[in-house]
């Protein structure tokens, strides 16, 4: 059998960690099973299509959606943080209610490499109707295997880690001196961020370690938009709280931002794929846990480093903010080779995702023999 994969995801919409997500994906789907055919539910099928070189289904047409779960063999939600009702009830509802499709579909269903959570009482509700009958599900962090675990008994849930720990450098190299970083020598640090609780607040904090960075430290300190933007505003907001003179990066693809970290000497984020990447390339980073999946990162990965703050609570006094960053930027030689020496580990957990899926489709094939 010449397996169909249909993938549900926030896909379409322009994040550059959801597209990564994506590419990754389709890429590895094609490495295990060159013949395969992928249908993406996207918010821009055209854009989807082209990019990514798949079939691709406009995700609110509920018909045509209907119609790509029927003619899929597997059906994949994810990768990303779907399951979670901190952005929306509804979206939560969306996604569940894919799987719930599928499921009375009879088709084999995965949740595939997502972070599962935060969900209060109605959304653990949602999750625990919605999602019965799955096949098997891959989580990101220990946290969401617990939590999935509790709320659909009887589904094998696995801890793997996210697909992007998978991502090959490359691409056409960037010139960053056209950005106004050239490379002298100064210490270029990355920071990504995005809206969230207490914008205010985070940005003047954010100005505070932009400021001490340039002046205790000699660095130049640029923002690298991943989310669109927004992400573009609020780090613009940030940059005019500043006495220094950070610089606002384009909206770069996966590619081209992979190098973008990959040359800082720092990358202090709240874009949970931000961190991913960096890890991936051995770049120290400083993590902003606006959300438990950020915050779940550095634990599976046992980073010996506390968070500078977290955004939506009380700030640290300056002082402490200040020790916090000071200590950050004494330790990033230990931080890398921690890192590097993770690599490996989580690099098989991110595979793990793609052979769970095998054994799905292996299944699959086996009992279609059989009919």
């Amino acid at each position: 059998m010449v397996p169909r994969f249909l993938l549900s995801g926030y896909y379409g919409f322009g994040n550059l960690g959801d597209e990564a997500l994506l590419e990754i994906i389709v890429g590895r789907l094609r490495a295990r099973w060159p013949a395969c055919e992928v249908d993406v539910l996207s918010g821009d099928p055209a854009q989807t299509a082209r990019t990514f070189g798949v079939e691709a289904t406009p995700r609110m047409d509920r018909a045509r959606v209907r119609g790509a779960i029927d003619r899929a063999d597997v059906v994949l939600s994810g990768g990303g943080g779907l399951l979670q009702d901190a952005t929306s009830l509804r979206s939560l509802h969306y996604y569940s209610a894919v799987i719930r499709s599928a499921v009375r579909a009879g088709k084999p269903t995965m949740i595939f490499a997502q972070s599962v959570g935060p969900l209060d009482f109605w959304g653990r509700a949602v999750v625990r109707n919605f999602c019965r009958g799955l096949t098997a599900a891959t989580v990101r962090d220990e946290r969401s295997r617990t939590l999935l675990r509790e709320l659909v008994p009887g589904v094998p849930v696995e801890r793997t880690a996210d697909p992007v720990f998978l991502f090959e450098p490359g691409g056409e190299p960037l010139d960053l001196a056209a950005e106004g970083l050239a490379d002298d020598g100064t210490p270029l640090v990355i920071l990504s961020i995005r809206k969230w609780q207490g914008a205010e607040a985070t940005a003047q904090a954010l100005a505070f370690v932009v400021d001490r960075l340039a002046d205790a430290y000699g660095a130049r300190v640029a923002f690298l938009p991943l989310g669109g933007p927004s992400d573009a505003e609020v780090s613009t907001t940030v940059i005019r709280r500043c006495a220094s003179t950070p610089v606002l990066l384009p909206d770069y693809p996966l590619a081209q931002a992979a190098q973008v970290i990959g040359s800082a000497s720092l990358m202090i984020g709240m874009r949970l794929h931000a961190l991913i990447i960096a890890a991936r390339l051995g770049v120290p980073f400083a993590a902003l846990p606006y959300d438990p999946k950020v915050a779940s990162l550095t634990t599976d990965l046992r980073y010996p480093l506390e968070p500078l703050f977290v955004p939506g609570t009380p700030m640290p006094p300056r002082e402490e903010l200040a020790r916090r960053l000071d200590d950050t930027w004494a330790r990033r030689d230990e931080l890398s080779a921690h890192l590097r020496a993770a690599r490996s580990e989580v690099e098989r957990l991110a595979e793990r995702n793609f052979d769970v899926l095998d054994d799905i489709v292996t299944q699959t094939t086996q009992k279609s023999a059989g009919t």
